[in-house]
């Protein structure tokens, strides 16, 4: 039975992937599809992707276009299109979920609920050790111990280490009194909602806002609720050098989104024609 997709987006990155199935075959929660959104890695990486599914026996496929440039809006739009049930969960291709994220993420599902989760940055020796030796994975979660020390590594040492502890209780969690902010990389909601904005706006042309800011800003607007996942639907973030945000996509954020004030974009999910508004269908 598939109560949920996770869609993991995907650039090269074959090891990290490899990770990403360690954990997610010892998922507490296992009624799941996983759909990986390729932004063009190349024709080696459907084939990567079904070897995986059947190393670890997970229900597992890749959707994948050709695209020079940044496409990653495209080819998450693409894979909603083709999922397979009402619930969604995304992920990035260079973040390993803890065993309970998909139970996290399920069990605190809502109607016209967003559930915002955070990430752990690992340090680059801990990131670099991962990939030698997974056994470090083999409890399907990275010790706080491992966790504490990789604080203290060198060179690129790791921080957010208080993401990496789990707390059951909605309770201790709500004590934290955090701000609550949608992360690109770790959120769930219903696909109705995601339908009802038009998904991501593929006008974004390189990486930042798009897959995030402008996401919580049209979900808000459409009276969306955002709620906190963090220390529940725990992840961790294999470290790599920082990219580089594009300057067009804040200008495509505060001339679009901002000015319009409508969460339903016009590139999205699908085409709407900017002067009769109707629906183009997709070639």
């Amino acid at each position: 039975m598939t109560r949920a997709s996770l869609i993991i987006s995907v650039f090269r990155k074959k090891e990290e992937l490899e990770l990403i199935f360690r954990t997610l075959k010892q998922q507490t929660f296992r009624e799941f599809e996983v759909i990986v959104a390729d932004d063009d890695s190349g024709n080696d990486m459907p084939a990567h992707v079904e070897a995986l599914k059947n190393r670890y026996g997970l229900d597992a496929r890749t959707v994948t276009h050709s695209f020079t440039g940044f496409g990653k809006n495209i080819i998450l739009n693409k894979a909603i299109r083709e999922s397979r049930s009402d619930y969604l969960v995304f992920i990035d291709g260079d973040c390993i979920p803890h065993r309970r994220l998909m139970e996290g993420h399920l069990r605190e599902r809502g109607a016209n609920t967003v559930l915002c989760g955070r990430r752990v940055m690992l340090g680059e020796k801990l990131s670099a050790g991962l990939k030698a030796d997974p056994r470090l994975l083999s409890g399907g979660s990275i010790s706080y111990f491992s966790l504490m020390g990789d604080v203290f590594s060198k060179p690129n040492p790791g921080y957010h280490t208080e993401e990496g502890i789990y707390i059951g209780s909605g309770l201790l969690r709500r004590m934290r009194g955090m701000e609550i902010t949608l992360s690109g990389c770790n959120f769930s909601l219903d696909k109705r909602l995601m339908e009802k904005i038009n998904g991501f706006d593929e006008d974004y042309t390189g990486p930042g806002i798009g897959e995030d800011s402008d996401l919580e800003f049209r979900l808000r607007l459409a009276g969306a609720e955002l709620r906190s996942v963090r220390n529940l639907a725990v992840l961790y973030h294999i470290y790599h050098p920082l990219t580089t945000e594009n300057n067009s996509n804040w200008e495509h954020f505060h001339e679009v989104a901002q000015k319009t004030g409508t969460y339903f974009c016009k590139n999205g999910l699908i085409k709407t024609n900017e002067q009769t508004a109707k629906v183009i269908p997709e070639k």
